[in-house]
């Protein structure tokens, strides 16, 4: 069996610590066996080694999620990048035509498609490995994995079963239904509804199949030039409805949704990160702290506080799922990200009337990691290394450097840095359009700059 993971998010539900390049799988705020900070993506990635089946997975994302998801799990992860976001359907639809043609899958073998962000226990993974047999020996189209509820969620759509044709764990599907209310729910739970996680296997074939008839190619080249023709739709909508034949493996134990504050906050083991204090009275709050300066939160209760570079929350827990729209209408650019090499931090940004801008950014480079050879065509640069030391490379000329040095970068000038200790520095862009789209990347890697000079 092989995995796809769906990576995607615009960031909003858990705004100001999330953007659109740091969805909240991304986010560090759940701790690890040893007491250190991880995320969820981290976290869900150590349960599908347990079971074996990470070096069986790919993740299906967009570009602006690549360079957080090498960082936080490693440059070999396989991913595969939809040329632009276009929902679940055409994901899970290049995906597959990358196992397909790219890693020469067998039209027969099962595939699993299940989201980055699963909080769950190990058991979780393990039941999702129970697809491939429940594909096999059932002979459905699709068999889902479906979560016995707890209680009468309004959040999570339902699986509902024929409750005549049931065999142990697994049943056949009759139906769907989308976020309920309350008291429907219960209606639901009544006549054997599960909780839809989003988990569900098909054989490739299946896949394969539905892309011949609607006359795409199965070819991952092929398909990603015609990406744009896909319809943006969600995979449910696409294929789970239309499918003639659906059976769901219940899943009895530990499953939530972590898309709001008030329901990551439930996970959290600690009510503080980073700098700040929370008197006695502020019963039930969590204070989430990105920035330098202190965060004081003085006889506030229920509440979650968060502050980044992107902005700063004070919510009440219960109000919090509302924050999506409210910030749905902001558009400024991501004041932090994680990148492949280390991750910078957008310390200030100022445009003036005659169109002239300066953004300042302190990035972090980790040990033996690079930044392209590059250069700019709208604006010029300065670097002042503040910790560590490197190398750095102007014009095809290389030149030693540490903690305290200058670098004076013109507009045009090509120029990389590479980091020889963990390094970091303060960068001002100085021109008329300060946007991440001006590189023109020269070389990736370091050794092809060596190659060059």
């Amino acid at each position: 069996m092989r995995l796809i993971l769906l990576s995607g998010g615009s960031g909003k539900r858990l705004w100001p610590l999330s953007n659109d390049a740091r969805s909240k799988q991304f986010l560090k705020v759940l701790n690890n066996a040893n007491g250190e900070h991880e995320s969820m993506v981290q976290r869900v990635w150590k349960q599908l080694e347990s079971v074996n089946l990470a070096d069986r997975a790919v993740i299906a994302t967009s570009s602006t999620q690549v360079d957080m998801i090498q960082n936080q799990l490693g440059s070999i992860v396989k991913i595969v990048v939809e040329p632009e976001r276009r929902d679940t359907f055409p994901a899970i639809a290049l995906a597959a035509a990358y196992l397909y043609s790219m890693e020469n899958m067998e039209l027969d073998e099962v595939v699993a498609v299940l989201p980055v962000d699963s909080f769950a226990e190990n058991a979780f993974f393990h039941r999702v490995k129970e697809l491939e047999g429940v594909i096999e020996t059932s002979g459905a189209d699709l068999a889902l994995l479906g979560v016995k509820p707890t209680y009468p969620s309004e959040k999570y759509g339902y699986i509902m079963p024929n409750l005549a044709q049931i065999q142990g764990n697994i049943m056949a599907v009759t139906r769907f239904c989308e976020k309920p209310t309350e008291s429907k729910a219960v209606e639901l739970i009544t006549q054997g509804g599960l909780w839809n996680c989003g988990v569900f296997a098909f054989k490739l074939e299946y896949m394969i199949s539905h892309l011949r008839s609607n006359r795409m190619p199965t070819d991952y080249s092929e398909l990603k030039e015609r990406y744009s023709e896909l319809t943006k739709i969600s995979f449910d909508y696409e294929v789970v409805e239309k499918a003639n034949n659906i059976v769901a493996l219940s899943y009895e134990g530990s499953w939530k949704d972590l898309g709001t504050w008030n329901t990551l906050t439930e996970e959290m083991q600690s009510q503080i990160i980073g700098k700040g204090l929370l008197s006695e009275d502020s019963m039930n709050t969590h204070l989430i702290n990105e920035l330098e300066i202190p965060v004081i939160v003085l006889g506030i209760a229920d509440a979650v506080i968060a502050a980044s570079p992107d902005g700063i929350l004070l919510s009440d827990k219960n109000a919090s799922p509302r924050l999506k729209d409210l910030v749905k209408e902001f558009t400024q650019r991501p004041m932090y990200e994680e990148r492949r090499w280390g991750w910078y931090r957008v310390l200030d940004h100022i445009k003036y009337d005659d169109g002239k801008e300066i953004l300042t950014k302190r990035i972090g480079l980790a040990r033996g990691e690079n930044l392209s050879y590059q250069t700019h065509k709208l604006r010029s640069e300065i670097w002042t290394i503040i910790k560590g030391e490197g190398e750095f490379v102007l014009d095809d000329k290389l030149r030693k450097i540490k903690a305290g040095d200058v670098l004076i970068i013109p507009i045009g000038a090509k120029h990389g840095i590479k980091a020889t200790t963990d390094l970091e520095f303060i960068e001002v862009q100085m021109g008329c359009e300060l946007v991440e789209e001006d590189i023109v990347r020269i070389c990736m890697t370091w050794e092809e700059v060596e190659i060059r000079i």
